[in-house]
């Protein structure tokens, strides 16, 4: 028998999978609560809201990818190495049945967020800036806070932007020739 924390992770789980693939709006408790074999009232009352449910998916996503982001600090002081890794990550998503990164899709689905999941999905960015900016900080170590600051946003946009062109022609080698197109360029060590 599952405890309240197994369906609340399971839940959120199956949110994930359908978020990635189809974005925020394809959210739906009924079709959730099918895929998870509950009825969905027991979704609710995990989560009251749709904005509620993103919002945990959103925060969870974001905890679990600052987590792995430190784990690559504490790993290597090699930029490049830690730019290899991070990448590499993204490239994951689109592996897995041409996927986003959970908080790009639902950046571009901004407009049609409730606060509370704009809030997680700007934490995510936040996090993902600051680590940038950190791995920059190694090769840069003379730069001011604000210039890698913003070379981090330029660095976690163009990803960004490589992993959505790459899953709209649903080829993966495009992702692949962009991050190397920011690294001969100079954009990503």
């Amino acid at each position: 028998m599952m405890t309240a924390t197994d369906t609340k992770q399971t839940i959120l789980d199956a949110a994930r999978r359908v978020v990635q693939a189809r974005g925020y709006n394809a959210l739906s408790f009924r079709e959730l609560a099918k895929e998870v074999g509950i009825k969905s009232a027991s979704i609710h009352y995990h989560f009251p809201t749709k904005g509620d449910l993103g919002a945990a998916l959103a925060k969870r996503y974001t905890e679990d990818t600052a987590g792995y982001l430190e784990q690559l600090l504490t790993q290597s002081q090699d930029p490049a190495a830690m730019m290899d890794a991070y990448t590499a990550a993204f490239r994951a998503a689109l592996e897995n049945d041409n996927r986003m990164c959970l908080c790009g899709i639902l950046a571009a689905e901004h407009h049609d967020l409730p606060d509370e999941v704009r809030v997680e999905v700007d934490g995510f960015t936040d996090a993902n800036v600051l680590w940038l900016s950190k791995v920059l900080a190694l090769r840069q170590p003379d730069a001011q806070p604000e210039a890698l600051e913003r070379q981090a946003l330029s660095v976690f946009g163009a990803i960004q932007g490589a992993q959505l062109v790459s899953r709209g022609r649903n080829d993966i080698a495009v992702y692949d020739q962009m991050i190397a197109s920011y690294r001969a360029a100079g954009l990503i060590p």
